[in-house]
């Protein structure tokens, strides 16, 4: 059984039970959130073995989480605690279309505290795919210093890595900072995972093909572009760029885990040792799942229920 390491920030989610904002609503339903939270989750639903570093408070909230990872079946031997910083939060909206209104309570959180002697501990003998997000060098600069330490480590030692830009551009001081740590980070990655509108924010162009060459020359060896109902566009290294179609969804519930339902299905593809269009069926598939469902994380899906879907909408 292949091993992943994530490294991200979970947080209690609250969100409103009926349409309208934030602020209108008096009734919200408690869950977790967090965008490698997600990913994670759906590895272990199809059955891998995944370990994620964070940091929680040493409250109510982070206990509830913690013990929700394990209920998920992730290694928690990661996971630390503050008992001076409390646990990330956030609230979302319902709506009927479109992107619902999120608000976050993560400033000082207990997992912007993390560095990079939490993640010397790992043991990269061990892990097989490290996947990374640019939402956590996005929250302190000592944080952002462990995802550096953690990619420049892994690549060294020969272990693959994956990066999803995962862009928020709030969590940051400045665009242009923003778009020069990812980039940077990108460099380490084997596989980036930008969607169309990321690519113009990180490389200036809104094209495919001049996105994945972007990354192609910073060293990846395979760009996987995610364009919405256009599915995906696969580019490797010397190859011609491939579009696998997306799946048809009648109704899109909720849009928040779509990306990152896509990036489970990509790296379940790998591990399963299939080719990349094979893994953008996956993806796509996943993606299309998470949307027609509420909350951040409860459309992913488990191996069975994931082919289930895949022959019956082909």
């Amino acid at each position: 059984m292949a091993n992943i390491l994530l490294i991200g920030e979970p947080m209690g989610l609250f969100s409103a039970t009926e349409t309208g904002s934030i602020a209108d609503n008096d009734y919200f339903r408690k869950s977790i959130a967090g965008a490698e939270l997600n990913v994670g989750i759906g590895l272990a639903r199809l059955n891998h073995q995944v370990n994620y570093i964070t940091r929680l408070g040493e409250d109510q909230i982070g206990k509830w989480i913690a013990k929700s990872i394990q209920a998920n079946k992730m290694n928690t031997q990661y996971i630390t605690f503050s008992d001076s910083h409390t646990t990330g939060l956030m609230m979302k909206s319902k709506v009927e279309d479109g992107d619902p209104d999120t608000a976050y309570f993560r400033k000082g959180s207990a997992f912007t505290t993390l560095s990079i002697n939490d993640v010397k501990q790992v043991d990269f003998s061990k892990i097989d795919v490290v996947h990374v997000t640019g939402i956590p060098p996005a929250v302190s600069e000592t944080v952002r210093e462990a995802v550096f330490y953690l990619m420049k480590e892994a690549k060294e030692s020969g272990t693959f890595v994956t990066f999803d830009p995962n862009l928020r551009p709030s969590l940051w001081d400045s665009p242009q900072l923003m778009v020069d740590v990812l980039n940077d980070l990108a460099s380490y990655a084997d596989v980036v995972l930008p969607g169309v509108a990321e690519g113009k924010a990180l490389t200036g162009s809104e094209d495919i093909e001049e996105i994945a060459t972007f990354y192609l020359n910073k060293g990846a060896q395979v760009v996987i572009t995610k364009s919405g109902s256009d599915g995906a566009f696969i580019t490797e290294k010397g190859q011609e760029t491939i579009n696998v179609k997306g799946f048809k969804v009648e109704k899109v519930i909720d849009t928040v885990g779509a990306g990152d339902g896509f990036a489970v299905g990509i790296l379940h593809g790998y591990l399963k040792g299939l080719s990349w269009k094979e893994a953008a069926v996956y993806a796509n598939a996943i993606g299309s799942l998470q949307v027609q469902h509420e909350g951040d994380n409860e459309g992913l899906p488990t191996e069975e229920a994931l082919d289930d879907y895949i022959k019956k909408n082909k």
